[in-house]
């Protein structure tokens, strides 16, 4: 078996709901069953063909009406070079501001993923600069240095941080172990409790898990855990049946070739994997 179907045995069904967004509303409504919500992302990054971006535009339209029509407890989350920021600034500006103003009508949060270092000051001004106080969050990753001036930015303004330790190796400002990415991350969630009202702890590290949901009880903010599919769905399910707000991140997409090549090439994120396929899923 060649390394294309080692990836895919290890990812398709499990991890990746599939490549339509059939397969990913189905997923949806099966953890929504359970009391947990989910962030819907179609699968793609470093886009350069106009006319992929537009049918990437078109397939969000598409997912946000239906997701509005079946009433899914669902957001979206939506990455900058798959919406034309390998193309130009412009036109990621352009097409972030009309996929949030659909998704505003339809009252469904939208979340705007954060890639390599080269993007993140204008992923930042294209979410503050469209900012409406209430429907749209921004992820933010513990890993780099500069993420702690970022959020503080970002809160003033009363944006909400999704934060995560991170996915993407950076050509510099990065922290250079786990031990200092899992500090940050700690004193970034810290800073988040004392000066938001809303975020999302995203993370399967149990330790970290344990500390905010020993945080809110002191802070009452509006709190949600987010996780990945197919890593750890009992303990979600487990959190969620302790009243927890807990969110399955769910990727489908004909493109999950590239997107497992560069999760496995991670080595948090490999180890996060393989520890998993040691997991029953109980949903």
């Amino acid at each position: 078996m060649g390394l294309n179907g080692i990836i895919e045995r290890l990812f398709a069904g499990r991890w990746i709901a599939g490549e339509t967004f059939e397969d990913a509303l189905r997923v949806a409504m099966r953890f929504n069953s359970h009391k947990i919500s989910v962030l819907i992302n179609y699968l793609g990054e470093d886009i350069s063909d106009p006319k992929e971006v537009d049918n990437t535009v078109a397939e969000y339209s598409s997912l946000i009406n239906i997701i509005s029509k079946s009433k899914l407890n669902a957001s979206i989350s939506i990455k900058p070079t798959q919406i034309g920021y390998s193309i130009s600034e412009k036109l990621f500006f352009k097409n972030y501001s009309y996929i949030l103003n659909l998704a505003s009508k339809r009252k469904i949060f939208l979340w705007l993923d954060m890639e390599d270092i080269d993007a993140i000051e204008s992923t930042i001004d294209a979410y503050l600069n469209n900012f409406d106080g209430k429907n749209s969050g921004i992820c933010i990753q513990a890993y780099l240095k500069r993420s702690a001036q970022d959020i503080r930015r970002i809160v003033k303004r009363g944006g909400i941080v999704r934060l995560v330790k991170g996915a993407y190796s950076p050509k510099h400002g990065g922290f250079g172990s786990r031990a200092l990415i899992d500090n940050n991350y700690k004193k970034l969630l810290y800073y988040l409790f004392l000066n938001s009202k809303q975020f999302m702890v995203a993370t399967h590290d149990a330790h970290e898990i344990d500390y905010a949901v020993k945080m809110n009880r002191k802070w009452r903010r509006n709190v949600v855990f987010g996780m990945l599919n197919g890593i750890n769905n009992r303990y979600a399910a487990s959190l969620a049946k302790n009243k927890e707000k807990v969110a399955i991140y769910i990727p489908y997409g004909p493109n999950w070739i590239s997107y497992s090549y560069r999760r496995l090439k991670e080595e948090g994120h490999a180890i996060t994997i393989i520890k998993s396929l040691g997991r029953r899923q109980s949903i």
